[in-house]
């Protein structure tokens, strides 16, 4: 591929562009940190499904579907924004799609995995899509039910069974309810699925009854529900604003805040409590505010939901969370306080959002100063290992036996 080569990519040598170089100062915090010594499970990886979007697109079955998505396959990414590589001066973006990868048989995408996460110190990881979040606001819900099922049928074939150390969410189409259940009946007992991922930027009404038969069969299956967050600039009330980072600040933090006021106020919580949610890629710092808010209305509203049995607050606290990105305040009493309104210690689920530009290593969990070792080790592992019921005995024979 022939890339620019002016001055945004700082004239960096396209021959000797690589995952392990580009992350040397993570390598080093890794090894600082002795890392090696506990398992860190990434909730929240990227990888990006347009670099492969031909062999994707021959697994569509339907042959008018096929055509529509062959003649125009960008539309199967389109809404993220083109400002999130910050005007070319995160040079993964455009890099990452020459570097070179061995000719063994094995996706490119899992080599590509495996390089990052022994950079970072990471031991296993959640591979979500980052064209796809956008796919739910498109108008065609046959294309987005028809690009799911072949994303699946891609990343269960080409992509899960060549690393036990890379795992998978089921993409559910919501746009249509029956094909989201359909999806999770066909793809949710695939070797390397941990959990069922819902794309946030949609305007489902996520408490009709046409979902609740998906909602019992990921409780049912044991697989928690991911809401995973992200942004439309497109958006009549976003598009008021005039600045990426404000589209990106306000959009990923409220399409899940929208749909969890809907979950807890409907009550879903009580009718499927074996259910894990978990809310990820929006931050933790619009949590608490939004706990103290429905409360506050709560109090004076009770009769609107009848089958809440406590505090909504309370259902919030039962929730997960990923917590990248990580809003880390001057000062650190701000985040104590939202870690303490989360249960953090058992609540929150290290995410790197690797490889976006806004990422975070273990660090920014390791390096806090009110966490104790039994606290770090829980978010940057433990509480995954829990939650998605991960076996990391390949890595840490003895790990549960220690836990």
């Amino acid at each position: 591929m022939e890339l620019p080569t002016s001055d945004r990519y700082h004239k960096m040598s396209i021959d000797s562009f690589n995952t392990e170089q580009l992350l040397t100062n993570a390598s080093r915090q890794a090894e600082a940190r002795n890392y090696q010594d506990f398992p860190i499970i990434d909730s929240d990886a990227h990888q990006y499904e347009s670099e492969s979007i031909q062999e994707i697109i021959d697994y569509i079955e339907d042959d008018v579907l096929h055509q529509i998505v062959s003649a125009a396959p960008g539309i199967m990414s389109r809404g993220r924004g083109g400002y999130q590589p910050i005007g070319g001066r995160v040079t993964r973006y455009p890099l990452r799609q020459i570097e070179e990868t061995p000719a063994d048989g094995v996706h490119r995408d899992v080599h590509l995995s495996r390089r990052f996460m022994d950079a970072i110190g990471i031991d296993y990881i959640g591979l979500f899509p980052t064209g796809m979040l956008s796919v739910g606001l498109m108008p065609q819900k046959e294309i987005e039910v028809a690009y799911a099922r072949a994303y699946m049928r891609w990343m269960t074939e080409k992509i899960l069974p060549h690393d036990p150390r890379v795992k998978g969410y089921v993409y559910l189409p919501f746009n249509t309810p029956d094909e989201a259940y359909k999806m999770l009946v066909d793809f949710g007992d695939k070797p390397g699925i941990i959990g069922a991922l819902v794309t946030s930027p949609r305007y489902a009404p996520i408490h009709d009854n046409a979902y609740m038969k998906t909602y019992a069969l990921c409780e049912e299956m044991g697989l928690p529900l991911t809401f995973h967050s992200g942004l439309n600039w497109n958006d009549p009330l976003m598009s008021v604003t005039n600045r990426f980072i404000s589209a990106h600040a306000l959009g990923f933090t409220l399409y899940n805040v929208i749909h969890m006021c809907n979950w807890i106020t409907n009550g879903l919580s009580e009718r499927f409590p074996k259910l894990d949610v978990i809310w990820t890629e929006s931050g933790l710092a619009w949590v608490p505010w939004l706990g103290q808010r429905l409360d506050n209305d709560y109090k004076m509203r009770s009769s609107e939901c009848p089958s809440l049995k406590k505090l909504p607050s309370d259902y919030m606290r039962d929730m997960y969370y990923t917590s990248q990105p990580m809003e880390i305040p001057n000062d650190l009493s701000f985040l104590e306080a939202t870690f303490k309104f989360i249960n953090a210690e058992t609540q929150l689920l290290y995410a790197s959002d690797y490889p976006h530009w806004d990422m975070d290593l273990p660090s920014t969990i390791y390096d806090l100063p009110f966490l104790d070792e039994a606290a770090k080790r829980n978010i940057l592992g433990g509480n995954s290992i829990r939650v998605f019921n991960m076996d990391v005995s390949e890595r840490y024979p003895d790990y549960h036996k220690a836990a």
